[in-house]
């Protein structure tokens, strides 16, 4: 087998290329962030607010012009935009919606006899919702004024049920919660709605992946992903085969095999190497495979939120910095919204080595703006 062969500092530019890392700028309408989250192929939705949501750090570091109402008209209003599952909880662009699917089907029949146990709940849920409108479960929170056996806890658990096996869908969220409507008032008319078969759905998720991160391995492809085995590695080899997409050796990195596309690469022939500095959410699109991270960047990185306060080496909650090409350390920093302060608790340089010069300037630029998105007014160092 033929191999195209890149170094690893052209293997970082595609990467960030394809993550929109470069030319931020560039972008300010609701058009943009679309593409944007068209391009990345999804968002990662997650809990955590210390500094910001997951989903809004991922977009303004991308689009500094984000703002929340835009993303809730690309879901509510524009409906190109739905929220379900990648590898974790996630906004995705309305045209892989299809690809959404399979997942629902064997989550349906996976939990079917949880389904068949609570049919009654399941029914009076979407009776409900049918009859009312969009609902959170909130709603469903108070039975004494109904008089009925519901009981909050296992609502909230059907209420997500109806959502993994598709028979209901997240409108918008509001307070963060969802709120939940039918498949028909809350999609588009003219969404496909056919469920791929095991080729076409491994073909969607080789190639999407390849668009988003510039190539990728086949392990990066199924990274927590519901996948046939068997069919992932014979759509790889079809792909191949028919000059789809290309095998790709990158030095220095051994063993690793990727593919990617001869339009990725020639990204390389118009290479423009600019100084900027972002300091990424710890799930933004470009760390959250921990393993390529370290492999590609040499960035050996956790979250430490959910390792245990005497096992933590960095602190709670830091912030990957990314110079260039290069992830030269990171921030322990917290939202005080009530104060308007972004706390900086501590900052771990790569290798103790301070920043100085220009890269510091940029830095600090950066930080503000950061606390600014954050609904801060300062930046204090404790």
């Amino acid at each position: 087998m033929k191999y195209e062969t890149i170094s690893i500092r052209d293997a970082r530019y595609l990467a960030l290329h394809n993550q929109l890392l470069l030319d931020t700028h560039l972008h300010s309408t609701k058009k943009d962030l679309l593409k944007i989250i068209e391009q990345l192929s999804y968002v990662q939705i997650d809990t955590i607010s210390v500094v910001e949501r997951a989903h809004k750090h991922v977009l303004w570091t991308r689009f500094p012009a984000f703002k929340n109402e835009m993303l809730d008209e690309l879901i509510d209003k524009d409906k190109k935009v739905f929220e379900f599952w990648d590898h974790a909880a996630a906004f995705m662009p309305m045209k892989h919606f299809r690809f959404s699917l399979r997942r629902k089907e064997l989550y349906w029949n996976k939990y079917k006899a949880w389904g068949t146990k609570n049919k009654k709940l399941l029914q009076y849920i979407l009776d409900r919702i049918k009859n009312e409108g969009p609902l959170q479960s909130r709603d469903f929170e108070n039975p004494s004024k109904r008089g009925l056996w519901w009981d909050w806890k296992p609502a909230k658990h059907a209420l997500e049920y109806l959502f993994h096996s598709g028979k209901l869908a997240a409108r918008a969220r509001k307070s963060f919660q969802k709120v939940y409507d039918l498949p028909e008032r809350a999609l588009p008319k003219n969404v496909e709605t056919t469920v791929p078969t095991e080729t076409e759905h491994s073909e969607h998720l080789i190639m999407k992946e390849i668009t988003s991160n510039g190539f990728a391995s086949e392990k990066e492809i199924t990274y927590l992903r519901n996948h046939n085995a068997k069919a992932t590695k014979s759509a790889l080899n079809n792909l191949i085969e028919d000059k789809k997409i290309i095998p790709l050796k990158i030095n220095g990195i051994e063993k690793e095999i990727y593919c990617t596309t001869k339009k990725t690469l020639k990204q390389l022939d118009n290479r423009k190497d600019d100084k900027h500095i972002h300091i990424l959410s710890p799930f933004d699109n470009l760390v959250i495979q921990r393993k390529r991270l370290n492999t590609l960047f040499s960035f050996d990185y956790v979250i430490e939120c959910y390792v245990p306060a005497p096992k933590r080496k960095y602190g709670y909650f830091c912030l990957p910095i990314l110079y260039s090409d290069k992830f030269i350390g990171r921030v322990d920093a917290k939202a005080d919204r009530t104060t308007k302060v972004l706390k900086v608790i501590n900052i771990f340089w790569e290798n103790g080595a301070k920043l100085n010069g220009e890269a510091e300037k940029l830095f600090e630029i950066e930080l503000r703006k950061l606390a600014i998105f954050a609904g801060c007014k300062e930046v204090i160092y404790l």
